[in-house]
């Protein structure tokens, strides 16, 4: 399915939040997905992940999440600056503009002429992953994904060293998949468990996936990089959305 590609201009908190936005060509209604990036923001790899699950019949909208403190465009590159650059972006980020983010983003969907309202879905990696098993608290995302989820299962998200992110799980109503490297020292096998029993003890309905694979193992550059696990995630994450969302 050929694609269309654009950066829109939201606005939050007075602040401009570049969005990349990936749509069909073909005119007609589409389910909408809020898809979030890694602390590097809207790398290629990220852009990639925009395209890829636009070309399967969504609507994609990606919000820069550190708008407030970067202008807009940039993307921190994969090395150890990196590294330091977008944690340090992430403790200046608090909760609560987080969760402002989410909310204009999902209004954005839900306002754009190509999405079907009522069908919303979600999905992240690393930060993104947390970002996205928090965004499945809004009760108009029926289905999300959340790729390697740093921080769920200790709190850290953000500013914050406290999410209450693990206590709300019980508000989702939609469908997750939950997908963890079996070698990602950032979610520890301990950290897993975490995630998984409060999943299944407030009765959400879900999937956990171990792959056999490092942190990141879906990003498209680098050593560490799986191809046939992240295909095996991709074909995972379409089936999802296309059973939930139609």
């Amino acid at each position: 399915m050929q694609i269309t590609i654009n950066d829109v201009e939201l606005r939050v908190d007075n602040s401009l939040m570049r969005t990349y936005v990936a749509a069909p060509v073909a005119a007609g209604k589409y389910p909408g997905i809020l898809l979030y990036s890694e602390i590097f923001q809207l790398t290629g790899p990220i852009k990639r992940s925009v395209e890829r699950l636009a070309g399967h019949g969504f609507v994609v909208a990606a919000p820069e999440i550190y708008h407030r403190i970067e202008k807009p465009g940039i993307a921190i590159p994969y090395d150890d600056i990196g590294r330091m650059w977008g944690n340090e972006d992430a403790l200046q980020t608090p909760l609560s503009a987080i969760d402002a983010d989410c909310r204009a983003t999902l209004d954005y969907l839900a306002g754009h002429s190509q999405v079907q309202t009522e069908k919303i879905g979600t999905m992240g990696f690393c930060i993104g992953g947390h970002l996205a098993m928090r965004a499945a608290l809004q009760p108009e995302v029926k289905a999300g994904v959340c790729c390697y989820p740093t921080g769920v299962h200790n709190g850290k998200l953000g500013s914050s060293t406290n999410a209450d992110t693990i206590t709300r799980l019980g508000e989702i109503k939609g469908e997750l998949l939950v997908v963890f490297g079996e070698v990602d020292p950032h979610v520890p096998p301990e950290g897993r468990r975490i995630v998984g029993e409060a999943l299944k003890a407030v009765g959400v309905n879900h999937q956990v996936k171990i792959y056999p694979a490092e942190h990141a193992f879906m990003r498209d550059e680098g050593p560490r990089y799986d191809s046939a696990c992240a295909d095996a995630v991709w074909a995972e994450t379409v089936a999802l959305f296309k059973r939930v969302l139609g």
